[in-house]
């Protein structure tokens, strides 16, 4: 049975998911604080779900704490939710961002989705790329390459759809909890510019990442 571990001062939310994930057949821990939090981490958990405004301090540091020494997933579940933010949080590794508030269907789709992801141990060739799922590492011609965190979850997503076509508007659901409406699209296009950059052999003529002209990107079956 999955254990989850949550990290939420506010105890009406805190009741609330605890109840959802009970429901759902997972086992789940809360912790109100970050001390208590950082004395109950260990690696029993398959997944953190963790606040970031804490009455003892940010989040964000609990996390690089939590990732300096376990490797399990982390999703931020938050009230912060300019672009910054988000932004901010994805690009530290998060492995989902989740604006309050929320549905409750939503965020156990959302969890599961994530324990999925981390239980799959395949690595993928596509040409000269090999993506190793399990330890969350591409290489290009059998060396590793230092993507940030959005551009690996940009390459993670196209892969998932290998040989399908990846539309603007679904990769931008995917990468920002909110509304596309509030993303500026021109972000993206920066964003899949610099993955082109590290994983094509020649950005200016894909050969992995075709652009599907006014509608997405695709990776072939047969790339």
């Amino acid at each position: 049975m999955k254990k989850i571990l949550f990290v939420e001062d506010v105890e009406s939310i805190s009741d609330g998911i605890k109840y959802a994930v009970i429901q759902e057949g997972f086992n789940i821990d809360i912790c109100h604080n970050m001390k208590s939090a950082k004395e109950s981490i260990n690696n029993s958990y398959d997944l953190i779900l963790l606040d970031i405004i804490l009455p003892d301090g940010n989040g964000i540091t609990l996390y690089k704490y939590i990732k300096s020494k376990y490797n399990v997933p982390v999703i931020f579940i938050t009230a912060k939710d300019s672009e910054d933010d988000i932004v901010n949080g994805l690009d530290l590794g998060a492995d989902d961002y989740i604006v309050k508030p929320f549905r409750m269907r939503e965020l156990m789709s959302r969890l599961k989705s994530v324990l999925r992801r981390n239980e799959v141990s395949s690595i993928v060739k596509i040409g000269n790329i090999q993506f190793d799922e399990q330890n969350n590492i591409i290489y290009k011609d059998d060396k590793a390459i230092n993507l940030t965190a959005l551009e690996y979850k940009l390459m993670t997503i196209l892969i998932e759809n290998k040989g399908k076509l990846v539309t603007r508007e679904y990769l931008l659901s995917r990468i920002w909890d909110i509304s596309s409406n509030f993303v500026n699209d021109n972000t993206l296009t920066v964003y899949m510019k610099r993955l082109r950059e590290k994983i094509e052999d020649d950005p200016n003529e894909p050969k992995i990442i075709k652009t599907i002209r006014g509608i997405g990107y695709k990776i072939e079956n047969n790339t």
